[in-house]
């Protein structure tokens, strides 16, 4: 199905950078992120928490390193685990070269913070022995001093003079393998902030409203502010900030990219809230089927719709459709063709059933499909 021209988001155009084997801006697919909130020289609980994480789809994973125990413990973190490492580093110019030599594939880091010019190029020469990508990580909470004194508060114009301020050492070190993020609470704050910056360089943006809250208004506060940037094109890796289990904000962060048509992973239920006309528990279904169907991670749609009303019409929409009907009898449509009936008793197994074998079709049919010649 062709995109319709009201769908199209155009993104902003960027320079590329690579977090490990990883890219991020350019024409690379917008990824998704998180961070461990174990302790990071516990090995064995923070490898645990990253594998979680990277079973939910996360492309990269900051480790916070504190210390140098947790610095050092990079090494044989990064020997276990698949996705790249950022190394989140505050201040201390040494922890930021042992995450380098240690095996980080990134390092979140403000160069103005680090102390004199020289501390600087040593921990940029690291960067350079060891292929570690940047992240200037600018927060509205963290403001330089002198800063504040001049705007007199947080505001976008402040944050946006910190993060190029901070960009300008990188470059004048000739390092330019970096992204930026200008992150605030306030959503109105951080979304100024990412327009203005977007439009004052070519960079790669990291996106996210930092210290959103908890899972649900952490949700909607995240989707609000980083739904507006997306849908206008800002925006080549995303964050959700969540004061949750690391692996809901992976989780949330895909679905704000599937709901804007910018990335897919896995199955996307379209289900309605329910009410009197529904024939079947709507709620416990759906509810039931996305435990059942998170293993997957196939691109699909499936619609398990209620009654009648707009069950048909969506069901012409989806992969595979459930619409309600009438004496505990109804319907199934496949690529949103009327298939077959299916009583009460049978919805969760039958739908699971036949998602697995849908989704294993479109593998097989992607594994058999012929390579693109390379263009002439």
């Amino acid at each position: 199905m062709s995109v319709r021209p009201y769908r199209d988001i155009q993104r902003r155009p960027c320079r590329q950078i690579h977090v490990g084997k990883v890219p991020v801006g350019g024409d690379a697919p917008i990824t998704v992120q998180s961070m461990t909130n174990t302790v990071t020289h516990d090995i064995k609980g923070t490898v645990e928490q990253i594998q979680a994480l990277e079973r939910a789809g996360a492309d990269i994973v900051r480790v916070s390193c504190p210390d140098q125990e947790s610095a050092l413990a990079l090494k044989d973190i990064v020997r276990q685990v698949e996705v790249p490492i950022v190394a989140d580093i505050h201040f201390h110019y040494k922890r930021a070269i042992e995450a380098a030599e240690s095996g980080a594939a990134c390092l979140r880091i403000n160069p103005g913070n680090i102390g004199s010019a020289e501390r600087v190029r040593e921990v940029i020469k690291a960067a350079k022995d060891h292929g570690c990508s940047m992240r200037i990580g600018v927060n509205a909470g963290s403001l330089e001093r002198d800063l504040l004194e001049k705007y007199g508060e947080p505001c976008p114009e402040a944050m946006v003079e910190s993060a190029l301020n901070h960009a300008k050492i990188l470059e004048d070190n000739d390092f330019f393998a970096f992204k930026i993020s200008c992150k605030a609470s306030d959503v109105f704050l951080a979304v100024a902030a990412y327009q203005q910056l977007a439009e004052a360089c070519d960079y790669p943006l990291h996106l996210g409203i930092t210290e959103a809250g908890g899972l649900r208004s952490g949700t909607v506060k995240s989707s609000i502010g980083l739904g507006m940037l997306l849908w206008a094109g800002i925006g080549d890796t995303i964050r959700v900030s969540l004061s949750a289990d690391p692996v809901e904000e992976i989780k949330v962060g895909y679905d704000m990219l599937k709901s804007l048509g910018l990335r897919r992973r896995g199955v996307t239920v379209i289900s309605c809230p329910s009410c009197a006309r529904q024939q079947f528990q709507v709620i416990k279904t759906v509810e039931i089927l996305e435990e059942r169907l998170a293993h997957i991670t196939t691109p699909l749609t499936l619609s398990v719709i209620g009654c009648v009303v707009n069950g048909p019409g969506e069901a012409r929409e989806t992969d595979i459709g459930f619409t309600g009907g009438g004496n505990n009898t109804h319907q199934v449509y496949i690529s949103g063709v009327t298939d077959h009936r299916l009583k009460d008793a049978d919805i969760v197994d039958h739908l699971v059933e036949l998602v697995e074998k849908k989704a294993a079709e479109l593998e097989a049919a992607k594994a058999d499909a012929p390579a693109l010649e390379p263009a002439k």
